[in-house]
């Protein structure tokens, strides 16, 4: 999801906002389509569980490939391709779920691409296809039935219950399905089926490359599965914070206020790594007292605010992260340094000068529709005691059906596959931290972290918003690293990647392996990689 929730959020059109959507980059092998290739649908044999209700071949003869849905998006000077498509049903479910398969006339790498979603769109809109069509891919996605990024029709059924059905497509199993029936029709068009097969996703996506890996091991050789969003049923009521903090304090900060506090963290702790390079190395570490900038003046729209205490404090509150009445800590808040109006946004002001909050659709529906199952519940009366009663609910419901948090990948680990995901330390959506969490429960369940290091690799990226990378934040390619992982044995120590510092400058740094950090050398260029090494938390002094 590479702009879609920060430009949602901020209300600006997807398709006027040049939305960057996901590559799928590796070098291409030679050619492996055979002459005889024909754009024709092949027998498809159904899923355990699934019947086929229909099977489409259609020649597309690529150029110009304009993305759907609200991410909007496009895709230039993309190969002839052949697209299949078939739709899958649950008998007695009700069910329809499409799952489109693009196949290279030509150029053919031997290699296959499943791809994933964002927000509550389960597959990908057309866009990643067309790329990974363009770098030589066979590559498959699902609808899953459901709808795009931000439809929510589907949550609930007549009767005002949760739509188990879908809500299961969603969650795990159209994706693995979408990788079964992908392969066949690989297999079917060119006669012979993949060499390998890898798996690419942000956000959704990246939680649905986590499930892969959980409950389907056997699907992917390699999962580029980046800012996950795993632990979805604590995390999404989670992000919901920030909109009853505000509620509960009756303090609605401008988005100017709130990017003096950002600004104001950055600077006191981007020194931290050795040197003041507009990045926070680790925003763990940061203890910014957002207390003070009280009394200080913020120039907003011709305007001269006055910071208060309470504006402080509900800073405070959404950087700590939802706690119970208790105290007891609930999930992680916004990261310092991230854009704490993601979730914090506001109503433009009234007659009166008034606002309200205003927030994010993802979190806002996933309470008021699957956790409260009332679309006309008024998420501004949630008071810090419901809130945690929310939280909990959600849990009890849904870990099991997608939480995605089951750390034993040890059928994936002995499948020979490999995960890698990197996640940006100011994501402002999905707190790193419970990726990393995720992480160390792996590590504990595997081994250690020498050993899950064999197979599973995370990579925090020093300034970087939800899904920022190959968007508005910087670059990487991940699936070269997975590919050289899988196909050589070439486990990425490091990450290249070229970043955006506070300052709007590029800068190229080599993101480090969790748990290593970057450490500055002290006297070389601060905007290239060179000048930085990856130590262990306790050498970073």
């Amino acid at each position: 999801m590479k702009r879609l929730l920060t430009l949602l959020a901020a209300g600006v059109p997807l398709a006027a906002a040049g939305v960057y959507l996901p590559t799928a980059s590796a070098t291409p092998r030679h050619s492996t389509v055979p002459a005889a290739f024909s754009c024709t649908a092949p027998p498809v044999k159904a899923p355990s569980g699934t019947r086929v209700e229909s099977v489409t071949a259609v020649s597309r003869a690529g150029g110009t490939v304009q993305g759907t849905g609200v991410l909007g998006g496009t895709a230039t000077d993309v190969p002839a391709y052949c697209q299949i498509t078939v739709t899958l049903t649950h008998p007695g479910q009700g069910d329809h779920a499409t799952v489109q398969t693009w196949l290279p006339a030509t150029g053919w790498n031997g290699r296959f691409q499943g791809l994933g979603g964002s927000a509550f769109l389960a597959g990908d809109n057309g866009v990643g296809l067309a790329n990974a069509v363009k770098s030589g891919y066979a590559a498959v996605s699902t609808d899953a039935g459901v709808g795009d990024a931000l439809d929510t029709s589907w949550a609930l059924n007549s009767k005002g219950q949760v739509n188990t059905a879908l809500l299961e497509n969603f969650a795990s199993r159209s994706q693995h399905e979408a990788s079964a029936v992908g392969k066949e029709v690989v297999n079917g068009v060119y006669g012979k089926g993949p060499a390998y097969s890898y798996f690419t996703g942000c956000s959704t996506g990246g939680r649905e490359g986590y499930m892969e890996a959980q409950r389907y091991p056997d699907d992917y050789d390699g999962i580029v599965a980046d800012a996950p969003a795993v632990n979805w049923d604590e995390f999404e009521v989670a992000t919901l914070w920030p909109q009853v903090v505000m509620n509960n304090e009756k303090t609605y900060p401008t988005a100017c206020e709130f990017n003096a506090f950002t600004s104001a963290a950055v600077k006191a702790c981007d020194k931290l790594d050795g040197v003041q390079d507009g990045l926070v190395e680790d925003p763990d570490r940061c203890d910014f007292d957002p207390r003070t900038l009280i009394g200080t003046t913020v120039a907003c729209d011709g305007k001269d605010l006055t910071v208060t205490a309470a504006d402080a404090t509900v800073v405070r509150k959404i950087w700590d992260g939802p706690r119970t009445t208790s105290g007891r800590k609930l999930w992680a808040g916004t990261p310092i340094g991230a854009d704490i109006s993601g979730l914090a946004g506001v109503t433009a002001p009234d007659a009166d000068g008034n606002v309200k909050g205003a927030p994010f659709q993802v979190p806002a529906a996933w309470v008021q529709l699957w956790v409260a199952k009332d679309p006309s519940l008024d998420l501004s009366t949630i008071t810090y005691s419901r809130f945690t009663q929310l939280f909990r609910q959600s849990e009890a419901e849904y870990d099991q059906v997608i939480g995605t948090d089951d750390p034993d990948l040890t059928a994936f680990r002995d499948a020979g596959g490999k995960l890698l995901t990197w996640q940006g330390e100011a994501d402002q959506y999905i707190p790193a931290q419970g990726t990393v969490q995720y992480l160390h429960q792996v590590q504990h369940k595997t081994g250690g972290a020498a050993k899950t290091g064999d197979f599973y690799r995370l990579f925090l990226a020093p300034g970087t918003s939800h899904c920022g990378l190959n968007g508005i934040d910087g670059t990487t390619d991940g699936l070269a690293a997975v590919t050289a992982w899988v196909e050589h044995g070439k486990a990425p120590k490091s990450l290249p990647a070229t970043l955006t510092n506070a300052a709007g400058q590029s800068v190229t740094r080599n993101l480090c392996t969790y748990p290593q950090v970057s450490r500055y050398d002290g006297h070389s260029d601060p905007a290239t990689a060179g000048s930085f090494h990856c130590v262990d938390p306790s050498h970073r002094h």
